[in-house]
């Protein structure tokens, strides 16, 4: 998720909390305040209207939850914050050939993070069943209900940022058709979920899944516009994708940039808890509109 050194707020206020208890190992009957009060800080984060300090910080916080995963590995609530949150800092890095290869190893981490957070054992279960028939892996997954949407949503953002950022390896090829299982399974459980995040997922995935057809993006297009319903057009965030994924899979540049210029131009939001994603998304959206030439051929 870059100025003199700042000060890390939550991150801070977190350690204060750790020191405080007597700089003794924390009891196991206090893991459960814990893994409360890490979500506490990723939610502060998200009110936060400045990416880079959030950039800065988001290392040290990674580190006090690993931290507390030595301590408490089965502990699936913390599993759950440290999946989201490398999940949410790998996709914060730059778009060269080194950055990528480190988002990779840490959409993994996230990924593997989100299969702890599902399970009762070392995540070896669902790992097992993602690498068996896909239809087997439809039944296991339809076990998880309402209460695991926000652990199955997630590990599949991982899941996919991986697949992603594995262009070529067979390994991510190969979980393609698990990886759409388990964003079929969140969108059955609740497609409103994070602002309607499951058709974000399943939309990207359309975009990206080999080979590309006409007949894909439309449906692409579909969950785009449902998400957009969803989330009353005040994620920004997913206009971005729209533009980068359904725009440029059209090849339609008049559609890529009026799209990006919307999220530049759009107004503050109201709702608080999308502050940070929404500035990240302004970020993003100059980013590629300066790449324009690169993406397309010859003038709108």
């Amino acid at each position: 998720m870059t100025g003199s050194p700042r000060p890390y707020g939550p991150v801070m206020a977190l350690l204060a909390l750790i020191l405080i208890s007597g700089c003794v190992p924390l009891k196991s009957t206090r893991v459960a305040a814990v893994a409360l009060t890490m979500e506490d800080v990723a939610k502060g984060a998200l009110k936060q209207s400045d990416p880079a300090l959030v950039r800065e910080g988001s290392p040290a916080y990674l580190m006090l939850l690993d931290g507390l995963l030595e301590a408490y590995p089965d502990n699936q609530r913390l599993h759950l914050a440290a999946c989201q949150t490398y999940a949410s800092y790998a996709a914060t890095l730059p778009d060269d050939a080194e950055s990528q290869a480190r988002a990779r190893l840490l959409y993994l981490k996230a990924r593997d993070h989100g299969f702890r957070a599902l399970s009762d054992d070392d995540g070896s279960s669902i790992r097992n069943a993602a690498a068996g028939d896909v239809e087997s892996f439809k039944v296991f997954l339809s076990h998880y209900g309402q209460e695991d949407v926000p652990a199955l949503f997630w590990t599949a953002a991982a899941w996919g940022g991986w697949i992603g950022a594995s262009t070529g390896k067979p390994e991510a090829v190969a979980d393609l058709p698990a990886l759409e299982a388990a964003i079929t399974r969140s969108l059955e459980l609740d497609e409103a979920f994070h602002y309607g995040g499951p058709h974000l997922l399943m939309a990207v995935y359309l975009c990206s899944k080999p080979p590309v057809s006409e007949r894909q993006l439309a449906q692409a297009q579909t969950h785009f516009q449902r998400a957009f319903e969803l989330g009353g057009d005040q994620v920004l965030a997913a206009r971005v994708m729209y533009a980068e994924n359904y725009a440029r899979g059209m090849k339609d540049r008049r559609l890529f940039e009026s799209t990006l210029q919307g999220v530049i131009d759009a107004p503050e939001g109201q709702v608080p808890d999308l502050t940070l994603s929404n500035a990240m998304a302004r970020e993003e959206a100059r980013s590629l509109l300066e790449r324009t030439e690169e993406f397309f051929d010859g003038p709108s």
